[in-house]
């Protein structure tokens, strides 16, 4: 049985959906609060549980011999909903997983923090995250590390995934397909991304690998902020126009969402934070690894994934 925290997610139902078409049980530990509607309809079985209180888990994990865990929290409205969502929640989870024989957590680029001149970050490389998301998903893999079942665990980074039923690149495409974009400064910016389905396999992959690793999952290229818009653009028959933006303007803009946050109570993507983050110029990852020991390679080129992504929103009626 294979336990998937976060199955409602954006990389969570593409994962419970290829599970399930292999045939293999699964379990998905959801929220009251959670929509299913991503879910297959059958081949899943559901238990509601808290990873904050450890409320339902033992019942969840009840014959699981495998976890896979991407449950966190990509915005908040504090720096302490941050580590409370992913470093303190894989604690509590943890806790429960005496029986477990593999651990697949998912964590992420931002741990290991932007590269400084270019070279493709390793796994080997030391994290130096630039963000309270990335230092909060960086303490779930020290906490995964230290405890009991972290010999038996593997921790994968994805860099930027994208995809079918993706709300936060979502608002990016939205632009390029109008044709323009806004880019932070004049310099050309590049960072490694991954197609959602690409990424599930190589979970599947981590999930049967040697344990007690770390793994970039990206397509080996490395795509500039210019060439994301223009792929866009070009699959929607326009031709993108790049708008340069201050950074001090940009950090008002996340400045103005961190308000809105407070406002509203509820979390947006955008933040200062968000905005420090993007002003790096290279978020670029090694995947090498799992080339090597997990046999990872992915199957879809940009303007393929992207091709099948525009297809889906405008299917969903998410782009006109």
């Amino acid at each position: 049985m294979v336990l998937v925290t976060g199955g409602t997610g954006f990389i969570g139902s593409h994962l419970v959906e290829r599970l399930v078409s292999l045939g293999r049980p699964v379990r998905c530990l959801l929220r009251r609060s959670s929509s299913p509607r991503y879910l297959p309809r059958s081949g899943v079985e559901v238990v509601y549980g808290d990873l904050a209180t450890g409320a339902g888990l033992a019942e969840a994990l009840r014959g699981v011999d495998t976890v896979v865990h991407l449950a966190g929290v990509t915005k908040a409205l504090s720096a302490e909903a941050y580590y409370a969502g992913n470093a303190r929640a894989t604690g509590t989870l943890l806790s429960f997983c005496g029986d477990v024989r593999r651990f697949v957590h998912v964590s992420s680029q931002a741990a290991a923090g932007p590269s400084a001149d270019g070279t493709p970050v390793t796994e080997e490389a030391e994290p130096h995250p630039v963000s309270h998301y990335g230092r909060s998903k960086l303490a779930s893999e020290q906490i995964l590390r230290n405890s009991p079942l972290g010999k038996q665990a593997v921790t994968v980074r994805p860099p930027v995934v994208y995809g079918p039923r993706d709300t936060d690149v979502f608002h990016i495409f939205r632009t390029a397909v109008r044709g323009w974009m806004l880019r932070i400064g004049r310099e050309e910016r590049f960072f490694s991304i991954v197609y959602v389905k690409d990424l599930v396999e190589g979970l599947l992959a981590a999930a049967e690998g040697e344990a007690g690793r770390t793994y970039f999952l990206a397509q080996p290229e490395a795509v500039s902020w210019s060439e994301f818009g223009s792929t866009a653009a070009s699959l929607a028959g326009k031709q993108i126009r790049m708008l340069a933006v201050p950074r001090a303007a940009a950090s008002g803009v996340g400045l103005v969402g961190e308000w809105w946050s407070r406002l509203t109570g509820r979390p947006v993507i955008l933040s200062r934070e968000k905005v420090a983050e993007a002003c790096c110029r290279y978020w670029i990852c090694d995947s090498g690894r799992a080339r090597r020991e997990l046999g990872f390679e992915t199957k879809h080129d940009l303007r393929a994934g992207m091709a099948e992504t525009l297809a889906w929103y405008r299917e969903a009626g998410w782009l006109k």
